[in-house]
């Protein structure tokens, strides 16, 4: 049994590093479920130890801030504040450093592929209006929103699933993770500003009439509402001693009684596929610790010198399996072995920093990717690499760095 067990197991990570599988119309999410289906149907797990796997606290938080991003999309709030953004009257240089702190900051609060979705069309739209490229702003909300999703435990999914598992306090992640952070913007804007060496103009760039995607319209009650329970749950999560995602799902319940919005408009938005690929990963890889194989793996490198709970060896693993198989799996995988506070941080950082060193290594990126391909604007994986490549290092160099100074 223990052989086939690691048989699926193989085939599914073999799945997220491929995108699918060839010849079957599936992507990474209906490979894991396919997987976790599997292992139940061969009775490696029993479906009451298979539901058992997975780590419900982590599965409410993810959803409760699913709902809380929907309120802001269907307030209009992400399209009123790129549409702001674009009008402000800057030079490309300030402009595009207005980009990284408010897509950041933004990620920090409301998921990072979220942002990503919501205002990568209107952007393209606000450079063209304003005959200014796109694509230095394209990559610098990508490698913004990526970076600033790092800054909070609730900035993206393996962040949540890494303060839930470790029981991270929220305040103690933020005090480690802000300083690497912020200095990771300002190099990535600095970056993005010497790559383009003063070619900001686009002067043939036209706002293609069957190009532009409706516009939600603002309202301020709705945006005001997203933002208050947001604002709310950041503050219980600093100060009240009850669960974070029991917070979140009382959060999320409030923002469901609307007499405005509908319910089933808000939950149209929420990510199915995101969490049923969890919920899968996490029967996979508990079917493959229940059989001892993966401790003898760590076992294994232990006697060649590589330690895994140790901050070096955990720092390259996680950059190279998170490029490799994506940072949610990654972590899936790595979270076993990471103990103390130390790892917990470096595990979030590196996980979601490496995201910004090719365009599968996060979802963010391929979201502005595909954005930009609607209306016309190339961005392929060498352009791409231009910016990822020496973002990613230079972040990577700084949050190591300052990881062995905290600690």
């Amino acid at each position: 049994m223990a052989t086939t067990i690691l048989i699926i197991f193989l085939i599914v990570y073999l799945g997220m590093i491929l995108g699918g599988l060839p010849y079957l119309k599936l992507d990474r999410t209906g490979v894991a479920l396919l997987g976790a289906i599997a292992l139940v149907s061969i009775n490696a797990l029993s479906l009451e130890e298979a539901v058992a796997a997975v780590d419900l606290p982590t599965m409410t938080l993810l959803f409760s801030f699913m709902v809380v991003s929907a309120q802001m999309r269907l307030g209009g709030f992400y399209d009123w504040i790129t549409r702001k953004l674009g009008g402000l009257a800057l030079g490309p240089a300030a402009l595009l450093a207005v980009l990284v702190v408010v897509a950041a900051a933004l990620s920090a609060v409301f998921s990072n592929d979220i942002v990503c979705l919501a205002m990568a069309p209107v952007l393209v739209d606000a450079c063209r209006q304003r005959k200014l490229a796109p694509v230095p702003f394209l990559l610098a909300l990508a490698c913004a929103a990526n970076i600033g999703s790092a800054a909070t435990l609730i900035g993206n999914p393996q962040n949540m699933l890494i303060g839930q598992t470790l029981r991270l306090p929220f305040y103690g992640y933020f005090l480690d993770a802000i300083v690497p952070v912020s200095l990771g913007l300002l190099a990535s804007w600095a970056l993005i500003v010497w790559q383009t060496g003063g070619r900001w103009s686009d002067a043939g760039a036209t706002l293609a009439a069957e190009a532009a995607e409706t516009v939600v319209p603002f309202d301020a009650w709705q945006t005001g509402k997203g933002l208050a329970i947001a604002g709310a749950l950041l503050v219980a999560f600093l100060v009240a001693p009850w669960p974070r995602e029991h917070m979140a799902l009382i959060g999320a319940g409030v923002l469901l009684m609307s007499r405005q919005l509908r319910s089933r408009n808000m939950l149209g938005l929420v990510d199915w596929e995101l969490l049923v690929l969890f919920m899968s990963l996490f029967v996979v890889n508990h079917a493959l610790q229940s059989t001892g194989l993966t401790g003898q793996a760590i076992s294994w490198l232990a006697s060649l010198g590589v330690r895994l709970d140790q901050p070096g060896a955990l720092f390259g693993a996680t950059f190279l399996l998170s490029n490799l198989v994506s940072n949610v799996p990654a972590v899936m995988l790595l979270i076993p072995v990471v103990h103390g506070p130390i790892g917990g941080v470096m595990l979030a950082l590196v996980s979601t920093l490496a995201g910004n060193l090719l365009i599968v290594g996060s979802i963010a990126n391929i979201i502005v990717v595909d954005a930009a391909a609607r209306r016309g604007i190339v961005i392929d994986w060498k352009r791409h690499a231009r910016v990822g490549v020496p973002v990613t290092l230079a972040t990577l160099a700084i949050s190591g760095a300052w990881l062995a100074l905290r600690f």
